[in-house]
């Protein structure tokens, strides 16, 4: 590892804190990223929070290892699979070497205690060595940061942390903790894991039952779940297969064999468009009529202004899409409507329209159609448009596009197949 002097020279710059900016490039990364892959709104935000601090983190050990021969720091279990636990437990794991890791962020201007979900702490193959309390500031897009306030090894959770039964978690007092982060640096390699009971056997049949309970997204904390114990609980996510099929599930990502999350991106997932007419929606879709009395669009205005719906023949579905920071926290409806017509052929008419207490679009959004990777219609947003929308269009039964919503170096696809 590093010798004593670089340790000392380290510490001279915070004597306590790791300190670290977040850049807009990684703000505008981990939101497109956490978007496209998950299925709720707390799951996306817990995504973009934790993968903010893994980039900047892990940027920063490889540059203070990289003239070291220690190991070079991997996520665990790998990047791929990140998302099948981000999904439903905050915190990521960084291995390096046989020592492992956990960042557990928090966005907060106080932070008063490290939190750790019992996940962590009491799956064996989950267990780290070190649990960081991170402490995310974003009130600024300018001036974001992360800090490490402290850690606490494995024994010190086992034996002196308090367990919270309402939220399954270990806490400590930030003044409990160790703050001065180089004294991790330089215990690396030492072992501070307490010993954990094996998992409960959980039979095939139990865990099917489970992935049935919990697989719907409208269930934001599956780990909290009334009628599941821990020990189902864990003995269900600490299976990489069964977790994997939850994530799927989860998603609408139905298949027949396990796949990595890399392959099944959620926005290369074509949405069926024949179904809408049987009134069947994919997660995340619905007619406009129930996003309006669902009361998701914020007010109204929306409906009143935008269009109304009485005027619209055929089938309608919608899409509220949190762009966040990428729109200066304007929300948008991607709207798609749908019309039979002579020879088989389906009409198709695209809209994209402002929500909350946004009257216009920001300027400059580009909705795009595409197919077989040829571009077909692109349309951009002025300054004061309430709307834009393609030109209508039709096409035979079967046939793939994608729609794309662009801001500057931000995009997200929507695929469709008729």
């Amino acid at each position: 590892m590093k010798s004593m002097f670089n340790l000392m020279e380290l510490a001279s710059n915070n004597t306590k804190h790791l300190w670290l900016k977040i850049g807009v490039t990684e703000q505008k990364r981990a939101w497109q990223y956490s978007q496209q892959h998950h299925s709720n709104p707390i799951a996306r935000y817990n995504s973009y929070l934790n993968h903010l601090c893994l980039d900047s983190f892990i940027s920063w050990l490889e540059d203070w290892l990289q003239e070291e021969s220690a190991p070079q720091p991997s996520v665990w279990p790998g990047k791929n699979t990140l998302p099948t636990i981000l999904e439903v437990v905050n915190g990521i794991a960084i291995q390096l070497g046989e020592t492992r890791l956990i960042l557990l962020p928090t966005e907060t201007t106080d932070l008063e205690e490290l939190s750790v979900p019992q996940e962590w702490v009491d799956i064996p193959s989950w267990v780290a060595d070190y649990y960081l309390a991170v402490q995310v500031n974003l009130d600024d897009e300018d001036e974001c940061w992360m800090a490490v306030r402290g850690f606490a090894t494995h024994r010190q959770l086992k034996n002196e942390a308090r367990y919270n039964q309402s939220d399954r978690t270990y806490s400590l007092a930030v003044d409990e903790l160790t703050e001065n982060f180089t004294i991790l640096l330089a215990t690396l390699g030492l072992n501070f894991r307490a010993e954990v009971p094996p998992l409960a056997t959980l039979s095939t049949v139990e865990a099917q039952d489970l992935l049935r309970t919990l697989a719907n997204p409208s269930i934001y904390s599956p780990r909290l779940h009334a009628d599941v114990s821990f020990s189902q609980w864990a003995a269900l996510i600490g299976n990489e297969q069964w977790r994997q099929q939850l994530y799927n599930q989860r998603l609408g990502l139905l298949q027949s064999e396990v796949s990595p999350v890399a392959d099944i991106v959620p926005n290369k997932i074509q949405v069926n468009l024949n179904q809408w007419f049987d009134k069947v929606f994919e997660i995340g879709w619905q007619s406009i009529d129930t996003l309006i009395n669902t009361s998701q669009l914020g007010n109204l205005a929306f409906a009143t202004r935008s269009f109304n719906t009485s005027r619209i023949s055929g089938v309608n579905g919608a899409k509220l899409i949190d762009l966040g920071m990428q729109l200066g926290e304007q929300s948008v409806v991607l709207l798609v409507v749908l019309t039979e017509e002579a020879e088989g052929k389906i009409g198709v008419l695209v809209q994209v329209h402002p929500v909350g207490n946004q009257k216009y679009l920001l300027p400059h959004l580009k909705l795009a159609l595409s197919s077989s990777g040829e571009t077909l219609q692109v349309v951009e947003s002025r300054t004061q448009d309430y709307y834009i929308s393609l030109n209508r269009f039709k096409c035979m039964r079967e046939t793939s596009f994608s729609i794309q919503l662009i801001l500057g170096d931000f995009s997200i696809t929507e695929d469709f197949v008729v």
